[in-house]
């Protein structure tokens, strides 16, 4: 008998030789049913693999929470996909179907490209594929049979030819179609219950422009039609909130191609939410005891020879400017910058922590497929802090940034985040400075720290920073993506690197240990994830508009204009509506805009120096004397109201 310890900590007792998907039915026949695939000691199996030791075992289903689960679906349906366009277009020619985050895609290279009839007709015969129930089965071959299989795809021939010698290559046949594959696979076609096909575009193969473009065909399957519907519920509410596209109708912010891509240009909407945001962050760490400096957007290249980031960061880097006998470029990050300010002077234990930040802006080359709007730019306005500490500080000061964190998450009604504890990948001597003690030291020190606050928290390989790991937080956004917000990094590196020290009580020269932090990450991507969560509908104390006050008539016109000034003498941004207008015209622009309130003006509101409040999600809210508003507005945006 085998050992099986399930995810949820408890142990099963298993013959050896059974399948997954017998385990499941063992545990459940619901489970059984609604099994994708299942892990083994991590490693992703189909549902018939056989057990033959005591392992960990997940068993994984068609769950939001698990992706694995969905992968193994969506994948199953790519190969369905792919044999139906066989079928239906024998002669063209196959690539990669992989499954993604979202669905999956297929690139074929076909005789004529896919029109929108052709794409029907393929989504009808997959709908007839997963009617026939046909049972896929994998199989293996030797590299010699495996391109005599697939003799008649070039693009399958030149995969296996790139694989290593002796390796398995496996394939997976359902009914008259079979496909190089490394699976996992459902155990038929007729566990496939709605399909749907999104989109379709270019692809070059292998994701060269040296290569030929292939047409790509994205697409969703799920157990249920309905979940099919509300997947494109979701497509439509993305393109609504998408920041691009709310960034052009609320005037925020606008791109040029002859400024260049990735480089946003701020209109003043934009700008002052933008510059809100960075009077917010900096004010919470001026009452924390930050020092903020400013500091050079280049430097020589000798800086980041010395730093270690020449080595692991200049292919990000913009090219270097020769001037004279000098060599500079413009900054990626700022740590190095910070560091000398550190060694500028001679520091005491007394001195310790110092704690330097800066809104910096870096730069770094993005290639122009992957810039987009402000989430991916070339130059960026970092929210960027390093703490200088003893070693006996670091886990106070590590604390004390997770409290802003959280403190500032709290601001911004952020619930549904996690802790993510990135390490170094081992094996991968070029992306990580070769040092295995401090790396060890490090690595235990952070999962110390993190264990005695009390902060739950996974942890990744292969996501640290090239000189140390560090603690990641993990938003998920209302589009359902994992979003990294702030970085806590822990470094043992640069302090070695620049000779950094400070006077201990001893008298003696000790190495101080550097502490990165971004709260809000860089103010630009901060901004797109802000806009998408909100639809632009940004919170009254970080409104461009806060108030648009509205007269019915031109007789209303001289108080509306005392009413704007008492706003405007206690610092609220506020804008007159005086166009000759009916005034639900007003009001629905206003709305467009997304302006927190609308304060209308007519002759009862005259006679008691009073004016018509309304909300833009709450509506009216009947007469209010000014000074009555004036002190509920305030008191929202002293206390960062989320409305």
């Amino acid at each position: 008998m085998l050992k099986v310890k399930l995810k949820d900590g408890s142990s099963l007792e298993v013959e050896e030789g059974k399948s997954i998907l017998e385990v499941a039915k063992q545990l459940s026949e619901g489970l059984a049913r609604n099994a994708t695939c299942g892990s083994v000691d991590g490693e992703v199996k189909d549902l018939r693999y056989e057990l033959n030791k005591d392992c960990e075992l997940v068993i994984h289903t068609f769950a939001e929470d698990d992706l694995e689960g969905m992968k193994a679906y969506w994948h199953t349906t790519s190969h369905i996909m792919a044999q139906a366009v066989k079928r239906l277009f024998p002669k063209t020619k196959l690539a990669i179907g992989p499954s993604i985050d979202e669905g999956f895609y297929y690139d074929f290279d076909p005789v004529e490209h896919f029109g929108d009839e052709d794409k029907l007709k393929i989504e009808e015969e997959m709908k007839n594929i997963i009617k026939e129930d046909i049972s896929i089965e994998r199989f293996t071959l030797p590299k010699k049979e495996a391109i005599e299989l697939m003799k008649d795809e070039p693009y399958k021939v030149e995969l296996i030819n790139d694989l290593p010698e002796g390796e398995e290559i496996s394939f997976y046949k359902q009914g008259d179609f079979t496909d190089l594959c490394a699976g996992p696979h459902l155990m038929s076609t007729g566990k496939v219950k709605a399909v749907k096909l999104v989109s379709s575009s270019g692809a070059y193969w292998r994701g060269s422009e040296k290569n030929k473009m292939l047409q790509r065909i994205y697409a969703i399957s799920f157990p249920k039609q309905s979940q099919v519907e509300e997947y494109f519920a979701k497509l439509e509410d993305r393109k609504q909130r998408d920041h691009r596209k709310i960034g052009k109708d609320l005037e925020l912010f606008m791109t040029h191609e002859l400024v260049g891509a990735g480089l946003p240009m701020y209109l003043p909407n934009g700008a002052t939410v933008r510059r809100l945001l960075e009077r917010y962050i900096q004010d919470k760490e001026l009452r924390r005891g930050y020092w903020h400096v400013y500091t050079p957007s280049m430097a020589n290249t000798e800086l980041y020879k010395v730093s270690g980031h020449w080595d692991h960061y200049k292919d990000n880097m913009f090219p270097v400017m020769k001037m004279d006998e000098e060599e500079f470029v413009l900054r990626p990050m700022n740590c190095p910058h910070h560091m000398l300010i550190y060694r500028s002077k001679m520091r005491s234990y007394r001195d310790l922590p110092i704690r330097i930040g800066e809104l910096a802006h870096d730069f770094r080359y993005e290639a122009s497929g992957a810039v987009c709007g402000l989430s991916r730019v070339r130059q960026m306005c970092q929210n960027d802090a390093h703490l200088f500490v003893r070693p006996d500080q670091i886990k106070d000061e590590f604390k004390k940034v997770v409290e802003l964190i959280l403190e500032v998450y709290k601001d911004f009604g952020f619930e549904d985040y996690s802790f993510r504890l990135s390490l170094r990948d081992k094996e991968n001597k070029e992306k990580y400075f070769d040092d295995d003690e401090m790396w060890n030291n490090a690595e235990s020190e952070l999962r110390e720290i993190l264990t005695e606050l009390g902060v739950d928290f996974y942890e990744a390989k292969g996501e640290a920073a090239f000189y140390g790991p560090k603690l990641d937080v993990q938003i998920k956004s209302v589009l359902g993506h994992d979003e990294t917000v702030s970085t806590v990094q822990l470094d043992f590196l640069l302090p070695q690197r620049f000779e950094l020290e400070f006077i201990g009580e001893d008298g003696q020269p000790h190495r101080p240990v550097v502490i990165h932090r971004a709260i809000l990450g860089t103010s630009d991507r901060f901004m797109s994830f802000l806009i998408e969560e909100t639809k632009g509908a940004f919170p009254l104390w970080l409104s461009p508009t806060q108030v648009v006050v509205m007269p019915i008539s031109e007789r209303q016109l001289d108080y509306a204009r005392g009413v704007v000034e008492k706003l405007r003498d206690v610092g609220m941004r506020v804008e007159l509506d005086d166009r000759n207008e009916k005034i639900g015209y007003k009001i629905r622009e206003a709305q467009v805009n997304k302006t927190p309130y609308m304060l209308v003006v007519g002759d009862k509101e005259v006679e008691a120096n009073a004016v018509g409040v309304r909300h833009r999600k709450e509506g009216d809210l009947g007469a209010m004397k000014v000074d009555e508003f004036i002190a509920k507005a305030l008191e929202q945006i002293k206390s960062y109201s989320l409305d």
